[in-house]
């Protein structure tokens, strides 16, 4: 078994979903599944999509790369300001972080 058909086990696996059963929720007959994960042969490009929404990941992850990190944003009015100065050009961009910075820092030497 390659690397590809292994990975393609493990994510399969760990779905819980026998062979068959992946077969039946991507439209194909479970020996295509099987050979997929014997061979290492990767599935059609239209099967791609459907076996990885039948898996619970992504088709990158299906492939064998790593899932992309979400960026994580803050909601409401900082939210909203971050958004607004993401607009900036550059050099104001660098000034706002830089005022920031030096507000925080003064924060940060207050006693509690």
């Amino acid at each position: 078994m390659t690397n590809k058909g292994g990975h393609l086990k493990v994510l399969r696996e760990a779905a819980g979903l026998s062979q068959r059963e992946l077969g039946e929720r991507i439209g194909e007959i479970h020996s295509n599944v099987h050979f997929w994960e014997s061979s290492g042969t990767l599935p059609r490009s239209d099967v791609l999509l459907p076996m990885a929404k039948a898996l619970g990941v992504t088709v990158e992850e299906l492939l064998g790369e790593a899932r992309p990190r979400r960026a994580i944003t803050p909601g409401g009015k900082l939210g909203s300001l971050v958004e607004q100065i993401s607009k900036l050009p550059r050099r104001q961009q660098e000034k706002v972080v830089e005022n920031l910075e030096t507000y925080l820092r003064g924060l940060s030497n207050k006693p509690a």
